[in-house]
């Protein structure tokens, strides 16, 4: 059931996220990038409610992309692919994965498209960098935070909306 805070928490996390990735804009496009934004997509795994807010923030970060529109579109889808993923994981560590391996494939995948590098080697190179990026991002740093978040029972039983 949609209610009044849940709505108001994935504006809360779309705010966070496009505000995150456009003021840190120089880490966050491009075929070398860490979106640090993305640690915030560890939210899904908790509770599936925030997936519609992270889409929709990752969805006006990339209008901030020099990619433009193909970028709203297949940048959001990865995201998108990789918070429904989130949910088959048992582990914060598993769902970490997710959002390294769909960025990765589908933003490398997306760079040779738009023409930023060949579609030769250099392809799984810049898939490589991709998903180190987010690996940085989501796993290293994400982990973390969402680990030491959830330690205050407060926080915790907010996210997991047991208020």
């Amino acid at each position: 059931m949609w209610n009044t805070r849940t709505m108001i928490m994935n504006a809360c996390m779309a705010a966070l996220y496009a505000a995150l990735t456009l003021g840190l804009a120089p880490l966050s496009y491009g075929p070398i990038q860490v979106r640090i934004s993305e640690f915030l997509t560890l939210a899904a795994f908790y509770n599936p409610r925030y997936i519609p807010g992270l889409v929709i923030g990752c969805f006006i970060a990339n209008i901030g992309s020099p990619f433009g529109l193909t970028d709203m579109i297949i940048g959001t889808l990865a995201t998108c692919i990789a918070l429904y993923a989130m949910r088959y994981c048992r582990t914060v560590w598993q769902a970490s994965l997710m959002p390294v391996i769909s960025n990765g494939i589908i933003i490398g995948l997306e760079l040779a498209y738009l023409g930023e590098i060949p579609f030769d080697s250099e392809l799984l190179l810049t898939m490589l960098y991709i998903g180190i990026g987010e690996l940085i991002a989501v796993t290293v740093i994400g982990v973390g935070i969402m680990k030491l978040l959830m330690s205050n029972r407060i926080v915790r039983d907010y996210v997991m909306d047991k208020q």
